[in-house]
C-alpha cells in the first residue's frame, strides 16, 4: 500500500460525509471574557488585623465553589494569600489596582478604586 493509496480513501471518505450548512450557536459567541452581571466593591482594611493589610472584595452572587475558583485565581495571579468565604474574598496585601485589573479581564465590574 503506498502514500497515495490512503490519501485518496481519505479524500473519498470526506467528499462522502454530510455537510452541516447550519450556523452553531457556540462559535457565534465569544469565549475571551464571560459576562458576569456582578459589581464587585473593593475596600481596604488595616483594622482587626494586628495592622496587617487586606483587600476585600464584596458583591460576588456566584455559588461558593465558583468564589473559591475565582479567589484561587486572583490569588495565583498575584502570588499572595487570602481566603473566600459568605459572599466575600479576602487578599492579603494592598493589591486594589491589581485586583480590579484582573476582575476587569474577566468580565466583572468594579466599583471603589480609581484607575
Amino acid at each position: 500500500m503506498n502514500n497515495q493509496d490512503w490519501k485518496s480513501r481519505l479524500a473519498a471518505l470526506g467528499s462522502s460525509l454530510p455537510v452541516d450548512d447550519s450556523p452553531d450557536t457556540a462559535q457565534d459567541q465569544p469565549e475571551s471574557s464571560p459576562s458576569h452581571k456582578d459589581v464587585i466593591e473593593i475596600s481596604y482594611e488595616r483594622k482587626g488585623r494586628g495592622g496587617k493589610q487586606a483587600t476585600i472584595l464584596s458583591g460576588f452572587t456566584c455559588t461558593d465553589d465558583e468564589l473559591r475558583e475565582v479567589a484561587a485565581h486572583l490569588k495565583q495571579r498575584l502570588a499572595t494569600g487570602g481566603s473566600a468565604r459568605g459572599g466575600e474574598i479576602l487578599i492579603q496585601g494592598d493589591c486594589r489596582e491589581r485586583v480590579a485589573k484582573l476582575l476587569r479581564e474577566q468580565g466583572y465590574k468594579v466599583k471603589g478604586v480609581k484607575c
